[in-house]
């Protein structure tokens, strides 16, 4: 029997396949060419294209060789016979006694029965199986492995032809890939709360390949030789970077990540797919969803791992070869988008249209990650370490953010959808009735009054203490300005955005937090070491001393700002005393140096500390002598009071904010602020839930700062709330044993009827 020559053959072949897939002929049509030429080429008495429909069934769309009257009619399952064996597992089968093999499935309406040898491989797309393509001849025969290499290539380009016409409708493809992932739920670690239901859509930068078939293969290889020095120059050049020459971990995984990107074998197979037919581009991606689909279904954590980085290579080998991609800049998507991402920026989480943008699923992330911040301040719902998220969420997929429960419903069902679109629905009303309150007094029944603040970051923010009815800004991350900019801004730039916040507030009391970067929140434009612990690291205040022209200038910015204005600034992560007096001296000298320039004089300047570090709490008398307020920083407060890392998700809801002990160390610094009238507030979390809010008001705080959407609900609560009765069950923290009071205090809530 004639056989095909590999290389010479699969160009010939590839070559008429893109005469067919430029014609005009319906789809159809195209396939039944299609079937004919590939069973001349391979020398094949049959070649037949199922394709996967919805309800996990192939059915017979192409076939020369089998009995006309099965196509269309003959469907298969799943997993059942050898078409459904190669489609299920993702990879080719090549077998020279087809019917011997305990998977055959016999289907007289083809007319089959008379052939004996079988090859077919999965037609993939996006590394997902979309169909299968199988040649058959009556003899026994042996299918070599170029064989085999060409017809995966043609099915490339079969998958094509699939996703990009009308053989189904749009309804029906989109349903085709989903097959075989059902509905499941993820737990994380919740990044910002609240309920988002959307479209899923990854954030990554797609690289479109307009051409498939290469003219010329020398050409070709030419040009992938070129991309590839490119990207191995560029991986040198991370190499050589000051801050990964000196070594460490990070040196080591670039140096893996090398190796990976010269490994023979992986460019031995583009090379392959070049010589087969394809373009440049064209093989990359080809090897990219071979390795997608074959290491799917590998069930050891490093393997998989392995796709990440073979998964990423191929991504920046095609952006050597197609040049530079444009970002997008707001993206309009459909109307209701949960972005999917590993982890992402803040710019880049700006760049999407705030009014389609309704929640974010990450794979890695914390709290105190600067894309959390953001989304904190959007009011987007975020849950984290959502682990394989970007291989089991497939674009367009259903997608609920639970994250007040820090859970993603991945193709939720028609019922759980429902549920959550009426608790949705249910939230909207409750939000329209929290608008009634706006200009309200924050009193309780009892006539105690709450001053309720913002946690802000953005200039957009700023807006929110006018929507709200708040008293003010309590926290002006100030950070996240440097964090959302190419490069690191001057002085002149700084104080224009200081004075733009406090012109937009209308006079209301703003309190701006120092630079708070470092550890897990790095600057684009800054070298940052990669640290174990970074909650724990060099980071906020440290940078800051460390850097004492980082804080000069932003000390100089603020006072020009400020002129004939009120001026609060606040220190991040001071843990001794020391590190306040060395902060505070920075800020008179550029105070002295104002005055030596003629500006005009700050009004009214009040410098506080952050209490996030539980020592500080135990040099209390000596910080008491030096600050005009006091603000708790709860979040890294109990994360390094518990020990309990706020990233990790089999400890993040391990220990309570509201147990006995958590409690009684926050009222014993209330209570020496309060026995020192020095004012104290909390910004963190636990301060915009109306439960957790009713347990600080219950220990003696009276000023809370939080997110906008959250002013409402707190108020809302203070309203309905005698603090003087809650105080009672909060007397004796200390002799209570309990895990947590979070029972107890929903027990009185509902028996007061406080609005939680």
């Amino acid at each position: 029997m004639e056989r095909i020559s590999p290389m010479s053959g699969s160009r010939r072949l590839l070559s008429r396949l893109r005469d067919v897939m430029a014609g005009e002929e319906a789809s159809q049509e195209r396939l039944n060419q299609i079937v004919a030429i590939i069973a001349s080429d391979f020398v094949a008495e049959v070649c037949s294209i199922y394709v996967l429909r919805a309800g996990e069934v192939l059915e017979l769309f192409a076939a020369t060789g089998l009995a006309s009257q099965s196509i269309h009619k003959t469907r298969l399952s799943l997993g059942e016979g050898l078409i459904g064996r190669i489609a299920i597992q993702a990879t080719p089968l090549a077998l020279s006694e087809a019917q011997s093999h305990p998977d055959f499935a016999y289907r007289p309406e083809t007319g089959e029965e008379i052939y004996q040898s079988l090859a077919g491989v999965p037609i993939l797309r996006g590394g997902r199986v979309t169909g299968v393509l199988a040649v058959q001849n009556r003899t026994a025969r042996s299918y070599t492995e170029e064989e085999v290499e060409t017809l995966e290539t043609t099915a490339m380009v079969i998958a094509e032809l699939i996703a990009n016409s009308k053989l189904l409708s749009q309804d029906e493809l989109h349903e085709v890939e989903k097959l075989g992932l059902s509905p499941i739920a993820i737990d994380g670690i919740r990044l910002n709360r609240g309920i988002a239901v959307g479209e899923a859509v990854h954030h990554e930068n797609r690289i479109q390949i307009s051409k498939l078939v290469s003219d010329d293969p020398i050409a070709e290889q030419l040009r992938l030789d070129q991309a590839v020095a490119e990207m191995h120059g560029a991986i040198d050049q991370l190499l050589e970077a000051k801050d990964v020459a000196k070594g460490g971990e990070h040196k080591d995984i670039l140096e893996t990540y090398k190796m990976f990107a010269e490994d023979a074998g992986w460019l031995a197979k583009i090379s392959e797919a070049i010589k087969n037919g394809l373009t440049a581009e064209g093989a990359v991606d080809k090897v990219r969803n071979d390795t997608r689909a074959r290491f799917r279904k590998q069930t050891d954590r490093y393997f998989r791992e392995r796709l990440h980085d073979f998964d990423d290579l191929a991504h920046r080998l095609l952006q050597h070869l197609v040049g530079s991609i444009k970002k997008h800049k707001n993206l309009k998507l459909s109307d209701d988008i949960v972005l999917i991402a590993r982890n992402m920026g803040p710019a880049e989480l700006l760049d999407y249209d705030r009014s389609s943008l309704k929640g974010l699923v990450l794979e890695e992330g914390s709290s105190t990650t600067h894309v959390a911040i953001i989304a904190r301040a959007l009011d987007i719902p975020v849950v984290g370490r959502i682990e394989e998220a970007i291989e089991k969420i497939e674009a367009g997929d259903t997608i609920i953010v639970d994250g007040d429960n820090a859970q993603v419903h991945i193709r939720p069902s028609d019922k759980i959808k429902e549920t959550f679109i009426n608790t949705l629905a249910s939230q909207a009303e409750r939000i329209a009735s929290y608008a009634a309150l706006r200009d309200l007094p924050s009193k309780t029944k009892d006539n105690i009054n709450v001053e309720l603040h913002l946690n802000a970051g953005l200039l957009a923010d700023v807006q929110s203490i006018h929507h709200t009815g708040a008293d003010g800004i309590g926290l002006f991350r100030t950070e996240i300005p440097f964090m959302n900019s190419h490069n690191f801004p001057d002085v002149r730039r700084q104080s224009r955005l200081y004075e733009r916040i406090m012109q937009q507030s209308n006079g209301k009391p703003i309190i701006f937090r120092t630079l708070d970067v470092g550890g897990d929140k790095s600057l684009p434009y800054w070298d940052n070491a990669k640290e174990e612990n970074p909650a724990m690291g060099w980071r906020a205040i440290r940078v800051s001393l460390d850097s004492p022209t980082l804080i000069r200038n932003q000390f100089r910015a603020l006072i020009r700002a400020s002129q004939n204005r009120r001026l609060s600034i606040m220190f991040p992560m001071i843990t001794e005393i020391s590190e306040f007096d060395k902060t505070r001296k920075i800020l008179d000298s550029e105070l002295e140096r104002a005055n030596t320039q003629n500006y005009l004089p700050i009004n009214s300047l009040k410098v506080g500390a952050m209490l996030e570090v539980p020592a500080l709490a135990y040099q209390m008398p000596a910080l008491l002598k030096r600050v005009d307020f006091i603000s708790v920083g709860s979040n890294d407060l109990f994360q390094f009071l518990y020990a309990s890392d706020r990233g990790s998700p089999k400890i993040s809801e391990r220990f309570d904010t509201l147990s006995p002990a958590g409690l009684s160390f926050l009222k014993s610094i209330v209570e020496q602020c309060d026995a020192s009238k020095t004012p104290i507030s909390l910004c963190g979390e636990m301060a915009g839930r109306p439960l957790e809010a009713m347990a600080l008001l219950g220990i003696g705080f009276r000023k809370l700062s939080m997110a906008p959407s959250s002013i409402g609900p707190v108020k809302e609560m203070i309203r309905s709330l005698s603090i003087n009765k809650l105080q009672k069950i909060l007397d004796n923290l200390q002799d209570i044993t309990d895990n947590s009071l979070r029972e107890k205090l929903r027990d009185f809530a509902s028996n007061h009827n406080v609005k939680i």
